[in-house]
């Protein structure tokens, strides 16, 4: 009797043979990489970045460190800012501030004689005011206005108006305007004690010599009290403040002023031995506190 092998050399005879009715075998799913694996690779990327960042920390953390504290200012350097300044940028005179504070309050005054039959009105005499009331009120020399049958003022802004005398002091040589019209920002002068003024004092002189101006000069306070008596000798003035700032005719009625911008005086002579009427030296000014009494106000 035969016995049964038990393995086949056949290969298939080895593999079983599928049963007929079994349905065909579906292809593998791909495997999915697992969870360690993703991040092990998303960990590889941010790896780069994170390096890269922590580099540029510590390089702007070790320029910071090594970047010099800024100097503390000294005075020294202070003293050259100012000197560097002053060396490029000059700062004006104490004659230009002085000029400044008071040019808006200097008038022209003419005396005019109205023109006939078409003619050019004509000028009888050319002067300075100055305004001390914001409302129009301007002083001058009474020689300015004697013997005007019209007066017109002329205001630092261009503006003319005719104006009227509203008061005289003969003794000091005074007279007393009011202009009819007047500019909007018309700005009265800053009146200034004559008591702590001193030979020597530095002073400016601003008016219109010979209609040309305002013209400005500059000088100092020659003498106090002084007396003047008219080329014709039918006046004389006491308690006048004598200056050399130049003057000439055209100045009269205009203010003298001191470096701070204070008008203490009311310029009305010069003196000059000859015919000739122009300045040698020695002018006269009319203190503000005889000025400001001819319309009624004290000025301090």
């Amino acid at each position: 009797m035969k016995r049964a092998a038990l393995y086949s050399r056949s290969r298939g005879a080895r593999e079983a043979a599928p049963p007929a009715d079994a349905a065909p075998a579906q292809p593998a799913a791909p495997a999915r990489p697992s969870l360690l694996r993703r991040l092990a690779t998303r960990r590889n990327l941010l790896l780069p970045l994170a390096i890269g960042g922590l580099i540029v920390a510590l390089v702007f953390t070790a320029t910071s460190s090594f970047k010099p504290a800024p100097r503390q200012i000294t005075q020294r350097d202070i003293d050259r800012a100012v000197l560097h300044t002053l060396n490029t940028k000059p700062l004006p005179s104490a004659a230009a501030k002085a000029y400044e504070a008071v040019r808006r309050s200097v008038v022209l005054v003419r005396g005019i004689t109205p023109g006939e039959n078409g003619e050019e009105d004509s000028d009888d005499a050319v002067g300075t005011g100055v305004v001390i009331v914001e409302s129009g009120i301007i002083l001058t020399n009474l020689h300015v206005v004697l013997q005007a049958k019209e007066l017109r003022v002329v205001f630092a802004d261009g503006s003319e108006s005719e104006a009227t005398v509203a008061g005289l002091r003969p003794e000091h040589d005074l007279a007393v305007l009011r202009a009819k019209a007047v500019p909007d920002d018309l700005q009265p002068a800053t009146l200034g004690s004559t008591q702590g003024l001193a030979p020597g004092d530095q002073v400016i002189a601003v008016g219109f010599p010979f209609g040309i101006g305002p013209s400005v000069s500059a000088g100092v306070i020659s003498g106090l009290k002084r007396e003047f008596r008219s080329p014709q000798g039918k006046r004389v003035l006491t308690n006048l403040i004598q200056f050399d700032a130049a003057a000439n005719p055209g100045n009269s009625g205009g203010p003298l002023v001191t470096m701070s911008g204070e008008v203490v005086g009311i310029v009305t002579a010069i003196l000059n031995p000859s015919e000739s009427r122009t300045f040698i030296g020695i002018g006269f000014a009319v203190p503000i506190e005889n000025a400001a009494a001819g319309v009624g106000l004290h000025p301090f």
